[in-house]
């Protein structure tokens, strides 16, 4: 029986090993012999949907940058940089406050090599950086080993043996001094010749003890009913723009009227509407297979982009205030009128509903632009369309039910004074979002006009005045002289002042939750009496350990990373509720393991896992094979609680902004914690 369980067990492991393990990146490398004294290295990797890998030198402070790196080299000498090759996608990370380079789908890197004659060999690793949108992984090694003979002279190859004579020796191991045990990790076939202490239980996996707690890793991305309710929300707006809302009863009435079979004038109406959505559905497909879904979302934090789309919405928002009139070239719907005039049957619906299109721009033009903007973050091909799709249908379902129930028109509130009323307030709400816009591009030049304390001071202004002139206390050239507010508009007035309000105390350093995804980052504000930040206590696991052995406490490892984006994000929404802070700074010891922390070790250690052989040359390198073998995961942020033998009190956490359910993982480890004892 045991013999049979024996095999079970193993496959049970493997599979939960695979359950957490990512490896979104497979990379392959050659030598390419170019001339008698020329080589290249070159790196190639097929990089899964929704990662990317880094490109090279993206500078401090930010992720990871793909690097060469030698460990022996005789008969060759390494010339010149690792260079990128291919479509590399530029944006500004709003984390890092830089610009990031990275590659999706596919990347390479090239080497260049040159042979100074004789037998040649070279062996050493390729180190990149991968993320995805809610993940990253930590610094991954690619390694390599060529030799060979080179044809041509060798005039200075005895002089490029003498001087690599010692790099040839294998790398000094790490030993295990007096008594101390060796900790034989999981995974590995061997020792791994890392010094514990007399702890060598802290680093035995506990895979299966998570797995027994639930254990997951399943993660959401921006569902398509989400995608699809924003473009129908957008379509709801531009329905009671002056731009639309007077031509609904007109149309209308022109289909009825048009043909005297009742039924075939709401058919046509049914088609009308059908042609609007129709039109709107392949314009977001255009555009994304013009420019492509990657290419939309590096545009959406492009630095050049943000400039003239926050200049578009500011033009958008003078005309709406009433400065001018925009409307698109004459002929263009003359043309299309004149053409739908002409000609009968579906054919002239369609060109009306494509006149409709035309007309509206004015109105819809910005509307449908911040939609595309927001949605082409999702990298998804179909996205502007569902997007677009939602848009579509609210704009053209008036038409059909009016068609259908021409009665209603009757009792349809005229336009008017009201009208113009959303008209201006959308000119206020698009001068907000310009100003996130060019909060973008201000980050990405370094200008500092629009730090924090900048952006809310402009944004209280702006809807205390759309407050001031819901109640009539403003007025623009298109208002008439009622001196009376509506019920509405008092209640939009409240809504606005109350927000702005709201927005104060954020300039004296307040988080501000509610408008913390258009706000600058919270370090560009100079003044801030906000004070309520978690900081480990440890970057060391078995110091940290052993402290809290002695003190009685559980232990929360915290993998992280100097490049994960995610993990600031957990920091800044999560950490800083006074709950959260007040558990982990008072019931546990948190121990901050940075798997990027490049800070050699006192000399390399050579471990094997799952049968690789690895070398760990960084104290990054020793946190990332931690969490690997002990967890079975490789990703960021990645949050475990265990016990002074490290064992787990509950399953992981990882992404997740929700308070109560991380108020929650925490409150569970502690009980479980004070159940051992």
């Amino acid at each position: 029986m045991k013999k049979l369980l024996f095999p079970f067990v193993l496959l049970l492991f493997a599979v939960a090993v695979q359950a957490q393990i990512q490896d979104p990146v497979k990379f392959n490398s050659e030598l390419k012999i170019l001339a008698a004294d020329e080589a290249e290295v070159v790196f190639t990797a097929a990089i899964d949907k929704g990662w990317h890998v880094y490109s090279t030198d993206l500078g401090d402070g930010g992720p990871i940058s793909a690097t060469f790196n030698v460990e022996k080299i005789f008969g060759a000498e390494v010339v010149g940089k690792l260079k990128p090759v291919g479509k590399e996608i530029s944006t500004f990370d709003k984390l890092f406050e830089m610009k990031v380079r990275y590659f999706e789908n596919t990347a390479q890197f090239v080497q260049k090599l040159k042979l100074t004659g004789g037998a040649y060999q070279i062996e050493g690793y390729l180190e990149y950086g991968a993320c995805n949108d809610e993940n990253c992984l930590p610094p991954t090694q690619v390694p390599f080993k060529f030799s060979g003979k080179a044809e041509g002279a060798a005039k200075e190859a005895a002089a490029a043996a003498a001087e690599t004579k010692a790099e040839e020796q294998p790398a000094k191991q790490e030993t295990v001094s007096g008594t101390a045990p060796v900790a034989a990790i999981g995974g590995a076939d061997g020792p791994t010749e890392i010094k514990v202490a007399d702890k060598v239980d802290l680093w035995k996996p506990v895979i299966s003890e998570l797995n027994s707690l639930g254990e997951t890793t399943s993660q959401e991305d921006m569902s398509w009913i989400y995608i699809f309710i924003t473009g129908f929300a957008g379509g709801l707006l531009a329905l009671f723009t002056p731009c639309v809302w007077p031509i609904i009863p007109m149309t209308v009435s022109f289909f009825l009227k048009r043909s005297k079979d009742k039924k075939k004038g709401i058919r046509d109406a049914w088609t009308y509407g059908a042609s609007i959505v129709v039109i709107y559905v392949t314009l977001g497909l255009a555009i994304t297979l013009v420019f492509g879904a990657s290419a939309l979302n590096a545009l959406s934090t492009n630095a050049v982009f943000n400039i003239l789309f926050c200049l578009m919405l500011v033009v958008f928002a003078a005309s709406f205030f009433g400065a001018f009139e925009i409307t698109l070239p004459s002929k263009w719907s003359t043309a299309v009128d004149s053409k739908a005039e002409a000609t009968s049957g579906l054919l002239s619906i369609f060109l009306m509903a494509f006149t409709l299109s035309l007309v509206s721009f004015s109105c819809t033009g910005p509307i449908i632009g911040f939609l595309l903007v927001q949605v082409s973050t999702t990298g998804s091909v179909v996205a502007p369309a569902i997007g677009m799709l939602g848009f579509a249908i609210a704009l053209a379902l008036p038409f059909t039910l009016f068609a259908l129930f021409p009665s209603w028109l009757k009792s349809m509130p005229k336009s008017g004074g009201w009208m113009n009323i959303i008209k201006v307030t959308l000119g206020f709400l698009e001068l907000a979002f310009a100003l996130k816009f060019l909060s973008v591009a201000d980050l990405a030049y370094g200008w500092r006009i629009l730090d924090r304390e900048t952006f809310l001071a402009l944004w209280i202004v702006l809807f205390a005045l759309l407050g001031f002139y819901l109640l009539g206390k403003i007025k623009f050239p298109h208002d008439d002289d009622d001196t009376k507010v509506s019920v509405p508009r008092f209640f939009m007035a409240l809504a606005s002042l109350a927000f702005a309000v709201y927005m104060v105390p954020g300039l004296w350093g307040a988080p501000l939750k509610a408008v913390s995804a258009f706000a600058p980052p919270m370090q560009t504000q100079d003044f801030n009496l906000y004070n309520n930040e978690v900081h480990a206590r440890f970057d060391d696991y078995d110091l940290g350990m052993e402290y809290a052995r002695q003190h009685g406490k559980p232990v929360m490892l915290d993998f992280t990373g100097y490049g994960c984006v995610n993990c600031r994000k957990m920091e800044l929404a999560v950490w800083t509720n006074p709950k959260v802070s007040d558990i982990i700074n008072n019931d546990y010891v948190l121990i901050t393991l940075y798997v990027d922390n490049k800070t050699p070790l006192p000399s390399p250690v050579k471990i094997v896992e799952n049968g690789t052989e690895r070398t760990l040359r960084t104290v990054g390198d020793k946190w990332s094979y931690l969490q690997r073998v002990k967890f079975g995961a490789n990703a960021q942020p990645f949050y475990v609680l265990i016990d002074n033998e490290g064992k787990p009190l509950n399953k992981s956490y990882s992404y997740d902004e929700d308070i109560p359910k991380y108020i929650e993982f925490l409150q569970t480890g502690l009980e479980n914690y004070k159940k051992e004892k």
